[in-house]
């Protein structure tokens, strides 16, 4: 599914205009904060036009941290260090918090409780996409522990009305190794799209009306153009139209 573009509200060459500060949680992975930093600031640029780009401040953590964490499930030490992140975000003055992994959401609520700014949750703008679209059950790719556990699907399940599928349990492996081996160090081979692919046909197969490239390295990928006929519901570039809707507010 292509990602709409943001009509612009200014004209040409407006000239700079205050803009929310948006403080990112970034580092998992440096592949998708990069693509994040170059997306808001197009973001922004395409709403306002001119010489206009995003209102950044970025926490880049050390990806081993964040990989040791998933694969050995320290849920509690990365919500403590995640929170002591947001909270130097928004001491250092950011005034809206997102979170560039949805791996990392699993422990969302704790890293931003407290925090006196508005956190953007990666599910919320993708579970209201697939609902305009007129979907009800939808795959879901991502890493290993956004597969098989429930925490992002429970989200989409109980907040949204949107029924989740997902690969088996072996194909849920060879996906999430393809993230950490191959994506997350800028690896993307054409066996690894091919893989993906087929995966999509299998999980439409069984019912899925669309997907949700639910690792923000995914669509780095694969994307709508690969399969026309099935709406891919990129997170990453749903997650970045929200939060500069709400920058811009």
């Amino acid at each position: 599914m292509t990602t709409p573009r943001i009509a612009p509200v200014d004209p040409p060459n407006s000239p700079g205009r205050r803009l929310r500060v948006i403080g990112i949680l970034g580092g998992s992975s440096d592949q998708a904060t990069a693509e994040y930093y170059r997306r808001l600031n197009d973001a922004v640029r395409d709403r306002l036009g001119g010489w206009n780009t995003a209102e950044l401040i970025i926490n880049s953590l050390n990806f081993a941290l964040a990989e040791r964490w998933v694969r050995n499930g320290q849920w509690d030490e990365a919500a403590a260090s995640l929170g002591a992140r947001a909270r130097a975000l928004e001491a250092a003055g950011a005034e809206i918090l997102i979170c560039v992994s949805n791996t990392l959401h699993r422990v969302a609520d704790a890293f931003a409780s407290g925090l006196g700014i508005p956190f953007v949750h990666i599910v919320d703008p993708t579970a209201e996409a697939i609902r305009a679209a007129g979907l009800r059950r939808v795959a879901l790719l991502g890493t290993k522990p956004v597969m098989a556990t429930d925490y992002l699907k429970r989200r989409y399940a109980e907040r949204f009305g949107v029924e989740i599928l997902v690969p088996d349990s072996s194909q849920q492996d060879e996906v999430d190794r393809i993230i950490f081996d191959e994506l997350c160090r800028g690896r993307f081979m054409p066996e690894s799209k091919a893989f993906y692919l087929e995966i999509v046909d299998q999980l439409r197969a069984r019912g899925a009306a669309g997907v949700i490239l639910g690792c923000t390295e995914i669509p780095l990928l694969i994307g709508q153009d690969d399969r026309p006929d099935m709406p891919m519901f990129d997170t990453a570039a749903l997650h970045v139209n929200a939060v500069v809707q709400l920058a811009l507010q």
